[in-house]
């Protein structure tokens, strides 16, 4: 039969079965899946089995150093990160779908951009065409004026619309 690693002598855990790295991962999925993401410290050391408790404040030490868990009371924290429902595969997919969405206004923008260009073009050609002269028209594109320029609310946006002068 095929071992599948060093066994220690005696028969004991493993030195991997006692690593802090496999003991965080546990406690991680222990704290995740506590009510409210609250936890009793005395609960996870026994039901993990710790029998230095010690290794528990280790984890909880490096957890809350970088924002994982805040400290509820002496024996009790609390999970701040993401659930177990929140997995990066799903946050993944989220973000491909957001940046997917993003180019799609980006391109729509270009559009309207583009056809605004047209239409400040048409204005002009119809404005400048020395044969128009001779029609009523209210004034020659010099003369129109920004509006919601500076006093527009901040709702409208920072584009300019031109309106001829009467």
């Amino acid at each position: 039969m095929a071992e599948s690693g060093p066994q220690p002598p005696g028969g004991g855990p493993s030195r991997h079965e006692k690593s802090l790295g496999l003991l965080t991962t546990k406690f991680v999925s222990l704290l995740q899946e506590a009510k409210d993401g609250v936890l009793d410290l005395k609960l996870a050391a026994d039901t993990l089995a710790v029998r230095q408790k010690r290794r528990i404040y280790d984890i909880t030490n490096v957890l809350e150093g970088i924002g994982l868990i805040e400290k509820k009371s002496k024996n009790s924290i609390q999970w701040k990160g993401v659930g177990p429902g929140c997995n990066t595969r799903e946050i993944a997919h989220k973000l491909i779908e957001l940046k997917a969405e993003i180019e799609d206004l980006e391109q729509r923008e270009r559009e309207l951009e583009q056809q605004k260009m047209w239409v400040q073009q048409s204005i002009r050609n119809v404005s400048d065409d020395v044969q128009n002269n001779r029609y009523p028209f209210p004034a020659p594109c010099s003369a129109f004026i920004p509006i919601f320029a500076s006093d527009a609310p901040a709702a409208v946006g920072r584009k300019k619309m031109l309106v001829p002068v009467l």
